[in-house]
């Protein structure tokens, strides 16, 4: 037998799925595959395995086993340009299920790679669509099937033109009793504004009967946009048995993300987006509750239980886009770690959300744009795990003259730490909107209480911009994209945005490095434990890079990420943080920024 973990990787205009196997020994004892059953692989979002047989000692002789290419591109010019595969396969029922950033459903053989089937949702995307991928799917099996009953494996999906679909996960054909015409309209009761905006790219979560399911927003379009609801689905009939709209009677909206179930105390917990529009609150005056939050909900009913924001009325883009890890604390209270974006990890009590570790309410900088009433505190955690101030000191540079450059555009900037404000000359977000901790989420090592995470430390330089002056500022400036310059309108609000990453001529970030690490906190100590770079910009240097995806752990004592921007699978030990093993994939296994 063997233990195996899956990585999908980006190969320009084609995708692989890169197998890793490691053959027994003769003699050796074999185990029972662990699975990976849902897109965190415990509807906690542990993304921890209870494989063993790979360990410190021999995952240098892990070799590839075999490779599957989907063919995923191309589909068209403009929206392959934002094309991103984001999903973590699920490994159930002895079938390896993904998504395609354009929806294809496809199930593999675990074993050799084969295609067993593949299923085409038909997308109808405008050219604006905000997002192309999706991060997964999610299974459910019903409990007494009947043999040779069809759809008793259901594989959902949600899909970018916002559709709920049920698959039979034996043949990949969509389920005839769910929804209308075998499928549920997503868009039904959201107001919807712009095509291609509202959309599904996260895993639906399974709590009984009933798939629960979010939305992902096009950010920064507007004041007013479409409503960021969660709904529950019967998995049979799609019948809609609950919504929670987490900003019902407000004015602005937010997004639900990636949801976390604790099937045995009947709560789900639902990590909440940035209020539209992010870098302009003037509109939207108050803390905005319940954005920028994890929310717990009776998954039976929907009914609200309880909330902690961990920003108040935001204005740097930070959204809870990681999805919640459960745990038991050390006395065996059920409890919930909140990574973020800013670096910051929360600790709460997952019965009520009162906190564990302390948390402290803490005086910040007051924005002095007119009509914006900012809040005055902040919450601080009593875990950090990325720098939050930037000073012309700190520039870093290859040369010199770079140097200079770097520290040149810091000073002239606002960057005045964590929670600086937008500035009409411009301020430097620092943790930015990219993180900290983003939506590659943690991993959590129950032996060790030790949780894991993909950090970023990159800073954006942010500037609004006044609205008689927005079309001349976009006319005037080469076309933009997230990686050298983004302009949004925020149609509405007095005040247009540009961000763009505070990057040197050279193209490196003009902060030091590392610019991306693997990060191990003590959740128990509320102490970080270790910090490793991932991957790295420069040869020969283990300077980090830019993280886009999560970690995973294991109990032979490993965390494997692959979401530096570089080729490279690496493996590390995950109670010292000392890198043991890397792998050149045939691409990058993470989607391009």
């Amino acid at each position: 037998m063997t233990n195996r973990f899956y990585y999908h990787t980006t190969a320009g205009l084609c995708f692989t799925l890169l197998v890793l196997g490691f053959i027994s020994r003769a003699g050796a004892q074999a185990k029972p595959e662990a699975g990976w059953s849902n897109y965190g692989n415990g509807r906690g979002g542990t993304r921890y395995s209870a494989a063993s047989q790979i360990d410190r000692r021999n995952v240098g002789k892990l070799k590839q086993a075999w490779t599957y290419r989907s063919g995923a591109l191309p589909h068209d010019p403009e929206l392959d340009k934002k094309a991103a595969f984001e999903a973590t396969p699920i490994l159930v029922g002895g079938k390896l299920f993904l998504s395609t950033p354009y929806d294809h459903v496809i199930a593999l053989n675990p074993e050799t790679g084969a295609k067993l089937w593949e299923f085409d949702p038909q997308l109808e995307l405008p050219y604006g669509a905000s997002e192309v991928t999706s991060r997964g799917v999610s299974a459910w099996r019903a409990p007494r099937a009947k043999a040779g009953q069809q759809c008793t494996l259901r594989i959902f999906i949600g899909t970018l033109d916002a559709r709920l679909i049920a698959l039979d996960g034996a043949t990949g054909k969509p389920c005839s009793d769910f929804g209308s015409d075998r499928k549920v309209d997503l868009t039904s009761g959201v107001r919807l504004r712009d095509p291609g905006d509202y959309q599904v790219t996260s895993a639906p979560a399974i709590f009984k009967d009933l798939v629960i399911t979010g939305s992902s927003m096009g950010a920064n379009r507007a004041v007013t946009v479409e409503r960021g609801m969660v709904r529950a689905f019967d998995v049979r009939t799609g019948t809609l048995r609950w919504t929670w709209d987490p900003i019902a009677s407000r004015s602005y909206q937010t997004t639900p993300r990636t949801v976390s179930v604790d099937a045995q105390r009947d709560l789900i917990f639902i990590p909440t987006g940035s209020a539209s529009p992010d870098y302009y609150g003037g509109i939207r005056k108050g803390d905005n509750q319940w954005a920028n939050s994890v929310v717990a909900l009776r998954a039976i009913t929907g009914e609200f239980v309880w909330g902690f924001q961990v920003v108040h009325h935001d204005l740097w883009d930070y959204d809870v886009a990681s999805q919640p890890t459960l745990f038991a604390w050390k006395d065996g209270t059920p409890a919930i770690a909140i990574t973020t974006k800013m670096g910051r990890v929360f600790v709460l009590n997952r019965l009520t959300g009162a906190p564990l570790l302390p948390v402290e309410e803490r005086p910040v900088l007051k924005c002095d744009i007119p009509g914006e009433e900012s809040w005055p505190t902040q919450a601080e955690s009593a875990i950090s795990v990325v720098p939050e101030k930037l000073r012309p000191e700190d520039a870093w540079g290859i040369k010199p003259e770079e140097r200079q450059w770097c520290a040149d555009k810091i000073k002239a900037a606002r960057s005045e730490g964590i929670f600086t404000p937008p500035s009409l000359q411009g301020t430097l977000v620092f943790p930015s909107n990219v993180g900290g901790v983003n939506w590659g989420s943690a991993a959590y090592d129950p032996q060790h209480h030790l949780l894991f995470m993909d950090t970023n430390r990159l800073p954006i330089f942010v500037k609004l911009i006044p609205r008689a002056e927005y079309d001349d500022a976009r006319k005037n400036t080469s076309d933009s994209d997230r990686l050298h310059g983004e302009f949004a309108r925020q149609v509405g609000a007095p005040y247009g945005m540009f961000r763009s990453p505070l990057l040197s001529p050279s193209g490196l970030p003009c902060n030091a490095p590392p610019w991306g690490t693997v990060a191990a906190v003590d959740l128990f100590l509320g102490v970080k434990a270790w910090d490793a770079p991932l991957g790295s910009w420069i040869p020969g240097r283990h300077t980090g890079t830019i993280t886009l995806g999560g970690p995973i752990a294991s109990a032979g004592g490993l965390v494997f990420s692959a979401a530096a921007m570089d080729n490279y699978l690496r493996a590390f030990d995950s109670e010292t943080g000392k890198e043991l093993w890397e792998y050149e994939l045939p691409a990058a296994a993470r989607p391009h920024p």
